[in-house]
């Protein structure tokens, strides 16, 4: 099974980003994503964003993993 993931890009240097996945962070290729931009929310899958999400339905999908995994916050 694959999954993606949100996370928030924190900041960019060149073609990476440094993303926050609820307290845990990554450096994220963005080269399929060239739009995003710092504070984006983005769809993580295998080290590389995928997509860039609106900011209300990436929240929303972390809402509903804290409550299936349990928030560690």
């Amino acid at each position: 099974m694959c999954l993606a993931v949100p996370g928030k890009i924190l900041s960019i240097e060149n073609n990476t980003a440094q993303v926050d996945f609820n307290g845990t962070r990554r450096r994220i290729a963005i080269d399929l994503v060239p739009e995003a931009k710092r504070n984006d929310y983005i769809l993580a899958h295998a080290g590389f964003a995928i997509q860039v999400l609106d900011e209300h339905d990436a929240v929303e999908t972390l809402k509903i993993f804290a409550e299936f995994y349990g928030d560690k916050n």
